[in-house]
């Protein structure tokens, strides 16, 4: 068959097949920027769209639970024929980015982590005393600017020293429940200076820009989550206590459970070469979106490359020292430095609205949405 030709009739112009597939691309990228401009506050959502049917069952969710707190946040009930409060969405978005897009699944999630504050009372523990002997110096939360692999001009950064625990492990992971009421603690303190209730940027949906159908509100991931460094400078990883394994594999499956969408990246420093191998094998545990939201590395002065200059001078940058500077739970000694309460910089404790004290619905049953 003679080039150009189809079926010894049809003429064919050549380039049309590449101009036609860059035609559909330049279409598309035009479509998904209209959409996000008309969706830029989130006030156009088409009526099956999760965060919409989300909205829409709340109120029924919370008057099962009882309670109505997320994160410091006040989940509110729509008013008929108002929008949604933004930081509301923000909550819900997060817990159906948690389980891609799935709004059953995020339900499920949603009513359990509910469930379990309300007993747990976890902002309570941010409030509560610490043994410094046990806890001191083993997690601080700071601020920094110019971190690579988020788009936020600042970030939250909750720093967890095990080498302060290496001494004596059995004294910090001992008790296993006084460890997770302290790491809870911590968490909150990092929620507390994320600011969500302050919240005006769109959350994107999961997977946003890998599929050019897909609704969409804008480019980039969650900007209302913290960054974790994991220092493991003088830490054992042979020989170690049955309470270490215990007490870590606990809080996980908190975090897990509990804290979805919470931390934008993870880094391990400090980490032995030899130890090298073993979080390569981890890996082959891992689901792409975990092993892409984590970074190894041997020396714990390379982090200032990742993180910017903000970071203490042992690792690489040009600020203070965390103990002295970090935020930091409430300790029975006081600590050098600020603590969560005595040095707060976000005016006052990140807490639900006026009128929610508690967040405990009790019988109080919750308004049908109308929309």
């Amino acid at each position: 068959m003679p080039s150009g030709v189809v079926n010894d009739e049809t003429p064919v112009l050549e380039g049309n097949v590449d101009a036609h597939q860059a035609g559909m691309a330049t279409l598309n990228n035009r479509m998904a920027d209209a959409k996000n401009e008309r969706n830029r506050d989130w006030s156009n959502l088409p009526e099956k769209h999760p965060l919409n049917q989300f909205v829409k069952e709340l109120p029924a969710l919370l008057e099962k639970t009882g309670y109505n707190e997320m994160y410091g946040v006040e989940l509110k009930i729509t008013p008929e024929g108002q929008p949604p409060a933004h930081t509301t969405l923000m909550i819900l978005q997060k817990f159906l980015r948690a389980n891609e897009g799935d709004l059953t699944r995020a339900k499920e999630q949603l009513t359990n982590a509910l469930k379990w504050r309300k007993e747990y009372k976890p902002l309570d523990a941010l409030k509560e005393t610490f043994s410094h002997d046990k806890f001191g110096g083993l997690g601080y939360v700071t601020k920094v600017t110019g971190a690579t692999e988020t788009k936020n001009k600042e970030d939250v950064v909750t720093f967890n020293i095990y080498g302060a625990a290496a001494k004596d492990p059995k004294k910090t992971f001992g008790d296993r429940d006084a460890f997770v009421r302290w790491r809870v603690a911590l968490m909150e303190l990092t929620l507390k200076q994320l600011d969500l209730n302050s919240g005006t940027e769109i959350i994107p949906d999961y997977g946003v820009g890998q599929n050019p159908y897909q609704f969409d509100y804008g480019k980039g991931g969650d900007p209302y989550q913290a960054i974790q460094v994991h220092d493991y400078q003088s830490v054992s990883f042979f020989r170690q206590p049955s309470e270490i394994k215990q007490s870590s594999q606990k809080i996980i499956d908190v975090f897990q459970r509990y804290y979805p969408e919470t931390v934008s990246y993870k880094y391990f420093v400090n980490v032995p070469t030899i130890m090298q191998w073993m979080m390569g094998a981890m890996k082959m545990l891992m689901s792409k979106d975990s092993i892409q939201k984590m970074t190894w590395m041997t020396a714990g002065n390379e982090l200032n490359q990742y993180l910017g200059s903000d970071v203490p001078k042992e690792y690489g940058g040009k600020g203070p020292a965390l103990e002295g500077s970090g935020l930091t739970v409430k300790y029975d000694t006081e600590e050098t430095g600020a603590t969560a309460v005595a040095d707060d910089k976000t005016g006052g404790e990140s807490a639900p609205a006026e009128g929610a004290t508690g967040h405990d619905l009790g019988d109080t049953q919750a308004p049908e949405i109308k929309t």
